[in-house]
C-alpha cells in the first residue's frame, strides 16, 4: 500500500553573499490510510518552517515567535483540493500496486538527551527525537520508573526531512535524581511491537 503523495518540491539555487550553497524549500504534501491521514509542511533545507493543520484548517509555525505570512502560504482552499487529489492517487496507486510491491516501512530510531546540561535536583527537559519514520503513523509516550507519564508531555507535528523519511520531537519536563530511569516509548499503528529508548 503506497503512503505519501508528493505534490511540490522545489529546489532553490541562491548565492547568498559568498555561500554558493544550494538550499532545497519544499512543499510536502502526504496522504496515507494511517492516522494522521493527511499532512502537509513547508521546510527550508531540513528545517520545517510551518505545518499545515488540517482539522482547523491553518498554518501553524514551527517555533512560536515565527508567525506565517498568510501571503507565502498556499491558501487552505488549494491545499483541500491538492489533498483530494493525494487521496485519489493513493486509492488508485494502492490498487495498481497491491500484491506487487510491498508497503515501504522505516524503523523508527529514537535518541533521548536533555535540554540543558544535566544537574541533579535541577529542573530539566528530555527530548526524544523519533527518526526514519515512514509512513506518518506513530504514538510518542514516555514512563519514568516503569510509570506511564503524561502530564506536560509536548510532542511535534512531523518534521519532513530531505529523504522523505519523517522526524518527531518529544519533550518531558522533568526534575533529575539518581536512580530514575525514564523511557521514550514508540507505537506504530497497526503493528504488534514498540521501539524504547531509555534515559537513566
Amino acid at each position: 500500500m503506497w503512503g505519501w503523495g508528493l505534490l511540490a518540491m522545489v529546489l532553490l539555487w541562491g548565492a547568498v553573499a559568498q555561500d554558493e550553497t544550494p538550499h532545497l524549500l519544499s512543499q510536502v504534501l502526504f496522504c496515507q490510510p494511517d492516522s494522521p491521514s493527511l499532512g502537509r509542511a513547508d521546510t527550508f533545507d531540513e528545517d520545517q518552517l510551518f505545518w499545515f493543520d488540517f482539522p482547523s484548517s491553518h498554518w501553524l509555525p514551527r517555533l512560536p515567535d515565527f508567525a506565517p505570512r498568510t501571503s507565502a502560504q498556499s491558501p487552505p482552499a488549494q491545499i483541500v483540493v491538492e489533498a483530494g487529489l493525494c487521496k485519489e492517487l493513493l486509492r488508485g496507486l494502492s490498487q495498481m500496486a497491491h500484491g506487487f510491491l510491498p508497503e515501504a516501512k522505516g524503523i523508527p530510531m529514537a535518541n533521548i538527551f536533555t535540554a540543558e546540561p544535566l544537574e541533579l535536583g535541577q529542573p530539566n527537559t528530555l527530548i526524544c527525537q523519533v527518526g526514519n519514520i515512514f509512513p506518518a503513523s506513530v504514538a510518542v509516550s514516555w514512563q519514568h520508573n516503569g510509570v506511564p507519564v503524561t502530564q506536560g508531555v509536548n510532542t511535534t507535528p512531523y518534521n519532513i526531512n530531505e529523504d522523505l523519511a519523517l522526524t518527531v520531537y518529544s519533550t518531558l519536563p522533568f526534575t533529575p535524581h539518581e536512580g530514575d530511569v525514564y523511557a521514550c516509548n514508540i507505537t506504530r499503528q497497526r503493528e504488534r511491537f514498540s521501539t524504547l529508548t531509555y534515559w537513566g
